[in-house]
């Protein structure tokens, strides 16, 4: 059995997951994760554990063979809950949740748990790994400083910068909930000051021909090129834009690779663009980060190939 770790209104890439299961005979679970509170009915000890979802369907841990983790949302608060108990809750639920993990550790993932929670946790851990294998990179602060955002800003952005949070928050293949990157030019330093509330990325605005999203399956690339000069970041992209596929040049498949390597990632969609200088400068990977719409509108197999590997895995151990 595949257990994949998700979220309750996950679709379109879970379900051809699934179906390509079902064609080829290995049974899986689902597992909602914003749904691992008082609605599933889980018991773990130091060896195993059993869970019992909200629709009543059944696992052991004993039968599960590896894990796909597609994605992790924060668990769900019940609305009748008392306002002083609700840190209690999550926190209680979160633990469960990380021991019910932590039962599975030495099986098959996409992605090992651990080394994915350190990777997205650390996007300047990521720039540093990326430079290390001959990826150009933008200069980076992540900073609630308005004095050292601002000198960072009138040395290294000639008038024009970007800024991000360190997490992106899309939950859909829609970008329902999206918080996207921001332009900076001199006039909105004056607003500044209230960087101390929520820290963020700042780098140099990049004078970019394109966008790219790469998909990295274990040393396979899927890259689809979408034409967003004019905008900050492509999930904001509207009007006549449409993705192509895109063939990487070698040197740079090879630096990804050798930093997915690296990371101990299996998989990771990774943004990058095309700068007007000829240099493709990496900007993240996001170990769960989505690739849906490279699926639907370019036909590329990214969700057999996650299943391919763990098969694969599974039979070699």
């Amino acid at each position: 059995m595949i257990l994949c770790i998700t979220h309750s209104k996950d679709f379109y890439n879970i379900d051809i997951f699934f179906e390509y299961l079902a064609s080829k005979d290995v049974p899986y679970f689902r597992l909602n994760s914003d749904r691992m509170n008082h609605l599933q009915k889980i018991s773990v000890d130091e060896n195993s554990f059993e869970l019992t979802d909200e629709y009543g369907n059944t696992v052991h841990s004993k039968d599960i063979k590896a894990v796909w983790h597609r994605k992790a949302w924060g668990i769900t608060v019940p609305e009748e809950l008392d306002e002083d108990y609700k840190k209690i809750f999550l926190s209680a639920y979160a633990n469960l949740r990380y021991n019910l993990i932590s039962v599975l550790e030495d099986i098959p993932w996409i992605n090992p748990y651990e080394n994915e929670r350190k990777i997205d946790g650390n996007k300047m851990l990521q720039l540093k790994m990326a430079k290390e294998n001959n990826l150009p990179i933008p200069k980076t602060i992540f900073s609630n400083d308005e004095q050292k955002i601002t000198a960072f800003f009138h040395e290294f952005c000639n008038g024009k910068a970007v800024a991000k949070l360190h997490s992106l928050t899309a939950k859909t293949m829609n970008g329902e909930n999206l918080i996207s990157t921001m332009i900076i030019e001199e006039d909105t330093l004056e607003h500044i000051a209230d960087i101390t509330y929520c820290p963020m990325i700042f780098q140099p605005y990049v004078d970019k021909e394109y966008e790219l999203r790469i998909v990295y399956i274990a040393g396979e690339f899927f890259t689809g090129k979408i034409n967003n000069s004019e905008n900050a970041d492509w999930r904001i992209a509207y009007g006549n834009y449409a993705w192509s596929a895109y063939e990487l040049p070698e040197n740079v498949r090879a630096g990804l690779a050798s930093m997915m390597e690296k990371m101990g990632l299996y998989i990771g969609a990774i943004d990058m663009i095309r700068g007007k200088d000829g240099e493709y400068y990496f900007l993240e990977v996001n170990p769960q980060g989505e690739w849906g719409m490279l699926q639907k509108e370019l036909g590329f197999p990214i969700a057999e190939k996650i299943a391919d590997n763990l098969i694969k895995r599974i039979n070699i151990q």
